[in-house]
């Protein structure tokens, strides 16, 4: 990497860094892009080289600090002895909501914006070659998969979508229970939902 392009990241993950301090202490509504600039100690305009605006660099935010809840999750996943797709996604669902309990900032960021939706949406338009490629890493998944699904793509939009608002309201709320209880019927309720994609 040349010294310009280590600038150039150097500067990206100032903004990045700086917006999720700032969002997660104050709120995005009572953060302007002129705190975030100045904060991060750039000029407005490099803001708007990387972003359009606010809610664009959230959106990023969101994708990259999924993007890293899912490579660490991965990472456990290649010490385990799984092989089935169901046990694969299940495995790295406890694992992201259990960090997630861990780091309730982390989750005041993610979980009221998470969405399969968004999130593929983020890491299509702005792949950084330092991040793993979550889509990439789920397509092969099912791609080797003895088992095959009809239509993955909207199974995993369930699945997420149902996951992320369960955990959410267990971590946050303890509703409708605590989640070392929500985790054994997440984990029915998901290979229940993955069972019937299956094609016969």
């Amino acid at each position: 990497m040349g010294k310009w392009d280590e600038n150039k990241k150097l500067k990206l993950d100032s903004l990045l860094n700086t917006s999720f301090e700032l969002f997660t202490s104050q709120g995005i509504n009572q953060t302007s892009i002129s705190d975030i600039v100045k904060k991060a100690g750039v000029a407005k305009g490099t803001f708007y080289l990387y972003f359009k605006d606010k809610y664009d660099i959230r959106n990023r935010l969101i994708a990259r600090k999924s993007n890293q809840l899912f490579a660490i999750a991965y990472e456990e996943l290649l010490k385990e002895d799984l092989h089935t797709v169901e046990d694969k996604i299940i495995f790295m669902m406890k694992h992201i909501l259990m960090h997630l309990a861990e780091n309730p900032m982390l989750l005041s960021l993610i979980y009221k914006d998470l969405s399969w939706a968004l999130f593929k949406e983020a890491m299509t338009t702005n792949t950084d070659d330092s991040e793993t490629d979550f889509l990439q890493i789920i397509t092969k998944m099912f791609e080797e998969s003895d088992v095959k699904y009809r239509n993955p793509e909207l199974m995993m939009f369930l699945i997420v979508e149902m996951v992320s608002s369960a955990g959410y309201s267990s971590i946050v709320y303890k509703q409708p229970q605590p989640l070392d209880d929500l985790l054994p019927e997440l984990e029915y309720a998901v290979r229940g939902i993955m069972k019937e994609y299956e094609i016969k």
